[in-house]
């Protein structure tokens, strides 16, 4: 028996077996979530936010500790999410990214000006 896991914006779905982290899944399908720690839970980069909390194990203590508020917002920790039933995965803009696509972005307003 396999899930199968929808990663946002690149709509790219992998089939794993229950149990497996969203980091996990992640990695098998070649599509880049931030982390530091292996996988333990201390960087906290690996933030994700999920379509349904309910097709994830639950929230562990720790988990739930490290996230705070986040974890109400369907925020978890890729890490230590494990799918049980099909599931779509929201993973957010590396920040760089984001950074130099709104410097663009900002550059392009200002040459339209002249």
């Amino acid at each position: 028996m396999t899930v199968e896991i929808t990663f946002l914006p690149n709509n790219k779905k992998i089939a794993v077996k229950p149990g497996t982290t969203i980091l996990e899944a992640a990695g098998k399908a070649r599509i880049q979530i931030r982390s530091r720690c292996g996988g333990n839970a201390s960087c906290l980069m690996c933030k994700v936010t999920v379509g349904d909390s309910a097709l994830l194990q639950p929230i562990t203590e720790n988990e739930a500790r490290k996230l705070g508020d986040l974890a109400e917002q369907h925020i978890r920790l890729a890490c230590q999410a494990r799918v049980t039933g099909d599931v779509t995965v929201i993973i957010p803009e590396d920040p760089l990214r984001a950074a130099v696509r709104a410097q663009l972005a900002k550059q392009q307003e200002e040459d339209k000006l002249w």
